[in-house]
């Protein structure tokens, strides 16, 4: 419908891009709420002229959330972050923020409402990425009893920060370490299915209220995704196990450097992003949750379809690598 405003909280990164062109793409008004909007530009491409709308507001301040929503039909909240810096921290941002943002829009009447979370939440977890997940969908559906919540596992597409990571890593590096043997289990969802899954899971009444696990259609051990990617960038590559006490020893390191001396990109490894690596990620939908192909996507994309287009920037020779061993 023309006349519908959706608001996309966290539109500016990997997988908001995806959300807001598919949002566009049916029609929709978008409004991409960011801290800095002059730095968001190439968002308005994704759809017609005056389609989608960047406004100024912080998640940490309750005001310019609210006039954010102004006029709004439907909300999605994306926000959240991989590690910490600053005044980023995943408390202010992923719990806080959700919590915000659900209560500005109960303030407006607003129900149809998708909150993003993540396959792992849980306060069981010793990962605080994890338990601040939990947090939020605590407080969102605390203010909307009718939101949707939506758990992706890890995704991959262009812009990723999973495959393109371990393919940097494996481009300057003799070996890859696995935390344990490798042995934890993966999911992965292309970015475009979970954008697809995003817009159903708005239009639908029945996921009104709902919780949905979402997974591609393969599951993978680590190992086998290390040893994948190093395939396809044509490196060969030693797998080496790693103690997790190790990992979680470096992890902490590096997670505290980037933390003290906040630098414009995101570590490479942290304790917290370590402790989730041992614990699977996969879906486990039973009872009332439910899965992507409950919300009508169903044709999903598989990892070896998609990542070698974007992968191939690693490898030794770049796009044309079999030209030049051939």
């Amino acid at each position: 419908m023309a006349d519908e405003l959706i608001v996309v909280f966290g539109g500016s990164g990997f997988v908001g891009r995806y959300v807001v062109k598919e949002l566009a793409r049916r029609g929709k008004r978008v409004r991409v709420p960011m801290r800095r909007p002059h730095i968001g530009q190439d968002l308005r491409v994704l759809g017609d002229v005056g389609q989608i709308q960047l406004v100024q507001a912080n998640v940490r301040f309750p005001e310019s959330v609210d006039r954010a929503l102004d006029g709004a039909t439907g909300v999605v909240n994306l926000v959240g972050i991989l590690s910490e810096k600053g005044p980023q921290t995943f408390f202010n941002i992923q719990a806080e923020g959700a919590a915000t943002i659900a209560a500005m829009a109960s303030k407006r009447g607003l129900d149809r409402f998708v909150h993003v979370s993540a396959l792992g939440a849980g306060r069981k977890s010793r990962a605080r990425y994890a338990k601040t997940k939990t947090e939020a969908e605590e407080a969102v559906r605390a203010a909307i009893p009718a939101s949707t919540v939506l758990r992706p596992s890890v995704m991959f597409g262009a812009e990723d920060t999973f495959f393109n990571r371990f393919a940097a890593m494996a481009k300057f590096l003799p070996v890859l370490p696995l935390p344990g043997f490798g042995s934890v289990k993966f999911q992965p969802l292309y970015v475009g299915d979970f954008a697809e899954a995003v817009a159903n899971a708005l239009d639908d009444k029945g996921a009104r209220g709902r919780t949905f696990e979402l997974g591609g259609p393969r599951v993978y051990s680590f190992k086998q995704l290390m040893q994948f990617i190093a395939d396809t960038i044509e490196r060969s590559r030693m797998l080496i196990p790693v103690p997790p006490f190790v990992m979680q020893m470096l992890g902490g390191v590096c997670g505290t450097l980037f933390r003290l001396q906040p630098l414009p990109i995101n570590p490479p490894l942290t304790a917290d992003q370590v402790e989730m690596l041992r614990a699977d990620n996969v879906v486990q939908a039973s009872g009332k949750i439910g899965t992507i192909a409950d919300l009508g996507v169903t044709n999903l994309e598989t990892v070896e379809a998609i990542t070698p287009s974007y992968l191939w920037r690693f490898r030794p020779y770049g796009e044309f690598q079999a030209k030049q061993t051939a």
